[in-house]
């Protein structure tokens, strides 16, 4: 297992009218902290696109425990329980600034070859730092 944790301030324009964060913003939260624990490793989305591999997200989840407000300090810890095959599951836990738990999800992504719109292996390179990790 690895985790990493993101730290965020939630922004006016991600609340709604109760001043409560919009559920949708969740995903993006979840993928900005996944995008930090990728650059952590010395990894990014870019290269792995000038290499011909993309990472669609096929499936997410998302559990709401407890609300997220205006101006509140968020951790979200990314955690991998196992390395990646044609897919990779990336689960999320989501803190605030006093510790509670406030929301769990998983995303999967697959690893697809660009040119061919096809399902492939993630690059070795991914993998061989991920060994080291997990």
């Amino acid at each position: 297992m690895y985790s990493f944790n993101s730290k965020l301030r939630v922004r006016y324009y991600e609340t709604d009218k109760m001043g409560i964060v919009h559920h949708s913003n969740y995903v993006r939260y979840y993928e900005y902290a996944r995008m930090e624990m990728m650059m952590n490793l010395g990894l990014s989305y870019g290269t792995m696109e000038k290499e011909g591999v993309m990472m669609p997200v096929i499936s997410v989840s998302s559990r709401y425990i407890k609300p997220a407000y205006y101006e509140d300090e968020l951790v979200v810890r990314v955690i991998l329980n196992d390395l990646p095959t044609a897919k990779i599951c990336f689960c999320y836990e989501i803190f605030n600034q006093h510790g509670d738990l406030i929301n769990k999800g998983e995303t999967v992504l697959s690893f697809t070859n660009i040119a061919t719109g096809r399902p492939c292996r993630p690059p070795q390179r991914l993998t061989d730092i991920l060994k080291k990790v997990i």
